[in-house]
């Protein structure tokens, strides 16, 4: 299944035989340190920048709704985000792992992000629509 929203996310994450619990890191685009002119013209345009990790979450799928739910969630932290990058934690057998398990992984998956490897992990806007990055 080609997953193109939030939505398709969480249905597809429903059909799978085992349970999982869904690691979110939420970025937020910033110019990167000493920007140069065509850089920071760029990003005013709505373009290049660096995603910056700013908050992680790992839920289980009965945690979850949709995009309206975990952006309202989110702006109780106070921390602005423009991304969130998804990835999934399968469990063994009837139980989904549990946020001890998903810990590390989420960790893992922060600092993939800073370094800037994202290609494991599916990305949404706001809205819930996925992104693609070139």
């Amino acid at each position: 299944m080609a997953i193109s929203n939030y939505a398709d996310l969480l249905a597809e994450a429903h059909r799978q035989t085992e349970p999982q619990r869904l690691l979110f890191v939420l970025a937020r685009a910033e110019l990167p340190d000493s920007p140069d002119q065509a850089q920071r013209e760029r990003f005013e345009q709505g373009e290049g920048g660096v995603l910056a990790p700013v908050l992680c979450v790992d839920k289980t799928l009965e945690e979850l709704s949709d995009m309206a739910a975990l952006v309202e969630e989110s702006q109780g932290t106070g921390q602005e985000w423009d991304i969130v990058f998804v990835a999934a934690l399968a469990g063994d057998g009837a139980l989904p792992p549990s946020s001890e398990e998903a810990e590390q992984p989420l960790q893992r998956m922060v600092e993939s992000i800073k370094m800037g490897s994202i290609e494991n992990f599916l990305a949404f806007d706001r809205h819930g629509e996925a992104v693609s990055f070139h």
